[in-house]
């Protein structure tokens, strides 16, 4: 159990906050301005604070109010920036024991350097490295310094969808392979769903909702905050076959049969995948339908709700599988479908819109992930 407690004023803006996480993975997400990095970088102790409590498991890390305040290096909080700030004139190696742990016992470095894949850089120099490289040394630092808590503010941001698909595995490991608490900002919600288990959204330095995404996107209050940061949903599954035309066909989690097209899958037969969408690539009819389509992925399901904000209407379905499926309509194709709670329906969308990221590969079991 995390417990957080901030107030942080930087000229006319207000951070006030005041919860508990209980997952170990939690992602930051909100508006450009809504003190997600203000918070991170308060906890780390970056930044000026008018108070701040930061309690991990019960142990109190930061209390003002108590006059405990240690300084950065002695709270232990592994801190991870979009610009991996290695230093430049140090190796690899050099750079990554420059963070190990100078109190407490930590992980080795062999056994982080074998975690990350960062053997063959060990005696390069920062400006030798890709950037993706670069954030993977950075990660590797960051766990040396043997942390309470992994601090990650927005790792994947500058780096292009190729080196982001790369890198998301290795954060996925750490996770995994280490019982650490994550707080992980980010403007890209598939990524936080890749890493996280649940999500805090803040606007203008408040806490908007927090809880689970099929939870917040069933919350008027907050759908159309989701909708403005850019609403995704992700469906895990398997790979199961590529065929002639190009096309990989998915297996998701929950359906014993049923396969789902993408056009864009970096897997491989076998690989575990998490497939995203967005709601409004979503086209939503009552069944049966039978007029050949373009649209290659037909879900059948149930409506379990609608969630009307001012402008949108978000219908939750559940199609049998291990996530709901979230799809975006009018309020005219709400009455015309009559979209109540129960009302069979079939979710379509193009094989094209299904972005597709690999999360393990066909050999790698989760057990084995967990036990790297």
């Amino acid at each position: 159990m995390i417990e957080v407690s901030c107030r942080v004023r930087r000229g006319d803006f207000l951070l006030e906050l005041d919860t508990r996480l209980a997952h170990r993975a939690t992602g930051i997400f909100g508006r450009s301005g809504a003190g997600k990095t203000s918070l991170l970088h308060a906890l780390a102790g970056l930044i000026p604070v008018d108070a701040l409590r930061l309690v991990i498991d019960g142990e109190a890390v930061v209390d003002t109010r108590t006059g405990l305040d240690s300084p950065p290096h002695r709270r232990r909080l592994g801190m991870v920036f979009q610009d991996h700030r290695l230093f430049p004139h140090l190796s690899i190696d050099a750079n990554l024991r420059f963070g190990m742990a100078q109190q407490g016992p930590g992980p080795g470095i062999d056994e982080v350097v074998e975690l990350l894949d960062i053997g063959n850089l060990l005696k390069r120099r920062p400006d030798q490295c890709s950037g993706g490289e670069g954030q993977r040394v950075a990660m590797g630092r960051a766990l040396l310094s043997a942390p309470r808590m992994l601090l990650l503010d927005e790792p994947l941001a500058s780096l292009d969808r190729g080196l982001k698909r790369q890198i998301l595995p290795y954060l996925r490991r750490i996770r995994d392979h280490y019982d650490l608490p994550i707080l992980m900002i980010s403007h890209d919600l598939a990524e936080l769903l890749a890493l996280t288990d649940e999500l805090l959204l803040l606007d203008r330095g408040a806490i908007a909702g927090q809880g689970p995404l099929p939870q917040l996107a069933t919350d008027s209050d907050t759908l159309e905050l989701l909708h403005d940061c850019g609403l995704v949903f992700a469906l895990p599954g398997r790979v199961a076959r590529r065929d002639p035309d190009g096309l990989a066909w998915i297996r998701p989690d929950g359906a014993s049969e049923r396969e789902l097209a993408c056009g864009d899958c970096p897997a491989e037969p076998g690989d575990r995948v998490e497939m995203v969408l967005r709601p409004e690539d979503l086209v939503l009819a009552r069944p049966p339908v039978e007029t050949p389509l373009s649209l290659t992925n037909r879900l059948p399901g149930r409506v379990v709700s609608v969630t009307r904000s001012s402008a949108r209407c978000l219908v939750t379905l559940d199609c049998g599988l291990s996530a709901p499926v979230l799809a975006e309509v009018t309020e005219r194709a709400v009455r015309d479908l009559s979209l109540t709670p129960s009302q069979p329906v079939v979710a379509l969308c193009k094989a094209q819109a299904m972005q597709v990221r690999r999360i393990g590969t066909s050999t790698e079991s989760s057990t084995d992930r967990r036990n790297r």
